[in-house]
């Protein structure tokens, strides 16, 4: 394990999607996988609409497992499940880790956009996105108006996931999180 003050940086990247939809992320060695759902929510823009699991090597993680716990070596991945239903897989791997004061949680590259909540996994993705491409399709408009005028799937705002994340920082995610920061404030 790691020592707290250490920071891991995450590359996690939608699977599946081509070309890739992806976050490098920096956050905290002892953030709780039930803490990291709801950052990488933010990161990828997903609503927190449906369930989620954490599994390595095709077993189920405990959410209360913290990241050093888990990651011990640059390189190892776990996966991140969510939306049963469209059966959306990330892969969350270590890249490095930062030893020294702890980094504030923040995005530091990515690219495109996530695929709007709902649209049926990969191959309901790429249908909306061929949709969305020919304005002679006669689904074009429904489609257009579910996803909203704005949607553009090359779309990378760091600037908005940044923002989104410093919220979470600021009011703290869960019990666990708020534990966190008493501990680090403890004498």
């Amino acid at each position: 394990m790691m020592s707290e003050s250490s920071s891991y940086q995450i590359k996690v990247t939608l699977n599946g999607v081509k070309p890739p939809v992806w976050r490098r992320l920096l956050v905290p060695g002892e953030l709780a996988l039930k803490d990291l759902h709801h950052v990488l929510q933010r990161a990828f823009g997903w609503d927190n609409d449906h369930l989620h699991q954490f599994s390595a090597r095709g077993r189920r993680l405990p959410e209360r497992f913290r990241l050093d716990e888990i990651l011990t070596d640059e390189k190892q991945a776990i996966t991140y499940e969510y939306d049963f239903g469209d059966g959306w897989e990330h892969r969350v791997a270590l890249e490095k880790i930062v030893d020294g004061p702890g980094a504030s949680m923040s995005c530091i590259a990515g690219a495109r956009a996530c695929p709007p909540e709902d649209c049926g996994g990969v191959p309901g993705y790429y249908q909306l996105l061929s949709i969305i491409a020919d304005p002679s399709h006669p689904e074009h408009g429904r489609v257009l108006d579910w996803v909203g005028p704005g949607f553009d799937p090359e779309r990378f705002d760091i600037s908005q996931i940044n923002s989104a994340l410093a919220r979470i920082k600021r009011r703290g995610v869960t019990a666990s999180s708020r534990a966190i920061r008493r501990k680090r404030r403890a004498p």
